[in-house]
């Protein structure tokens, strides 16, 4: 038996983290030889999953565990097949979790207007803001120091004294241009994935994360990349106008998803794995 905790605060982003740490383990242990079954434990916070022997399965999605990463990037538009598109919505349905795969151009121009919304809204909260900044370790001895956060180079800023990055994002960072970037970027994709849950609660959270871990293992497997473009779903007034224009009701619209074909970025820093499990 293995038991992942969300911890006490329990907000719907950490508990969707354990859902793609949960996801991961799973896959691991087939490929090891123990095939899982996982649960949500509701009077104790945490998610239990128990273990059989099997025989090992090394999954194209286990194999792509190491390879995964997000890339902040614009894509090339090319358009994707019929068959990765069925690999991608296979990947992403989970218990009470959907996905809705967006390429229509037109649909899209609407979804660089709920993002741009979700810009201003965000950049115009001086508390998210200045969270956003000290989130960013602009060069790779900070990033190695914290273990966490966003690497500059990730977002293609060049390395550069902490006091140096922090003031120029003072300067430079705006929702104006974040809306730029954003607006290329999405028009780039070749899909807009958006994950959407039939209730709000922590089971399907758990459901929602392990959905869009298999969703960017997939990606990663036929050589896609996958980055969250989801200023849509964090503004919580945005959500329900959101789900009004996707079609889909009274659900819960969790996770987007830009998807399409581009160069790799670089990582950021993770603390190491002794310090993070109990």
């Amino acid at each position: 038996m293995f038991i992942l905790s969300a911890m006490s605060a329990f907000a719907c982003d950490v508990v969707g983290m354990v859902g793609c740490s949960a996801e991961n383990l799973l896959l691991a242990a087939h490929a090891a030889g123990l095939k899982g079954r996982l649960s949500y434990d509701a009077d104790a916070s945490c998610v239990r999953i128990d273990f059989e022997e099997t025989t090992p399965l090394r999954s194209s999605l286990f194999e792509a565990i190491p390879k995964r990463r997000c890339s902040r990037t614009a894509y090339d538009g090319t358009l994707l097949s019929g068959e990765q598109l069925r690999l991608l919505e296979q990947a992403g349905r989970g218990d009470g979790v959907s996905i809705l795969l967006v390429t229509d151009s037109g649909q899209k121009e609407k979804i660089i207007e709920y993002v741009a919304q979700g810009n201003n809204a965000q950049f115009g909260d001086p508390e998210w803001a200045a969270e956003m900044r000290r989130w960013i370790r602009f060069n790779a001895r900070s990033a190695r120091r914290t273990g966490d956060g966003l690497y500059g180079a990730i977002l293609g800023i060049p390395e550069m004294p902490g006091w140096l990055g922090k003031m120029m994002m003072g300067m430079a960072a705006s929702a104006k241009s974040q809306n730029r970037k954003d607006e290329k970027h999405i028009r780039s994709s070749a899909a807009i994935a958006v994950l959407f849950s039939e209730r709000d609660d922590k089971r399907h959270w758990i459901e929602a994360g392990r959905c869009f871990e298999r969703l960017a293992l997939q990606a990663t497997a036929i050589d896609l990349r996958t980055v969250f473009i989801n200023q849509p779903v964090e503004v919580a007034a945005l959500r329900p106008r959101f789900a009004h224009f996707l079609g889909i009701g009274n659900r819960r619209a969790d996770l987007v998803v830009r998807i399409g074909r581009g160069p790799e970025m670089a990582r950021s820093y993770r603390r190491p794995v002794e310090q993070v499990l109990v």
